[in-house]
């Protein structure tokens, strides 16, 4: 039971989750004082405001006699925090992945790496040799003048 629990802990997908999770809320953190301190107060300042919070304000008169308030520049400044992530995690996240999706795309389709002349034959590579020499009828003793050093796919 603990094995199958470490193993879960342990798997790639779970850290990489946790650890976007961490830096996700660090840079919400970020994103919240940027918005809140610098462009809700700029806005705020184009309604005669403190702060984007206190802006464009609507006073609903109510059967108690309260008015109820509805709070269009706190949603504006939702909103505008919301655009600011969405254009971080685009640029910053979205197009370089895609990019690098792209050039491995292309690589893969021109094909891997013609293999250096001095890399030594794979064991895939020495078996099919060996297949290749029993299945033209050469006896063992000719087995190892068959491989020439080329590589064979």
């Amino acid at each position: 039971m603990l094995k199958g629990f470490k193993e879960f802990l342990l798997r790639g997908n779970v850290v990489d989750l946790a650890v976007a999770v961490v830096i996700g809320t660090a840079f919400t953190a970020i994103v919240t004082s940027l918005v809140t301190n610098v462009f809700n107060p700029a806005i705020g300042a184009l309604f005669n405001a403190s702060t984007l919070d206190d802006a464009l304000i609507v006073t609903i008169p109510s059967f108690t006699g309260d008015g109820a308030d509805l709070r269009f520049g706190a949603v504006l400044g939702a909103l505008l925090q919301f655009l600011i992530v969405a254009a971080v995690v685009y640029f910053v996240l979205v197009m370089p992945i895609n990019h690098l999706k792209r050039v491995a795309f292309a690589k893969k389709e021109q094909g891997e790496k013609p293999v250096a002349a001095d890399t030594p034959p794979t064991e895939l590579e020495l078996l099919k040799d060996i297949r290749d020499l029993i299945a033209k009828g050469q006896t063992a003793e000719g087995l190892g003048a068959g491989h020439d050093g080329k590589h064979t796919a």
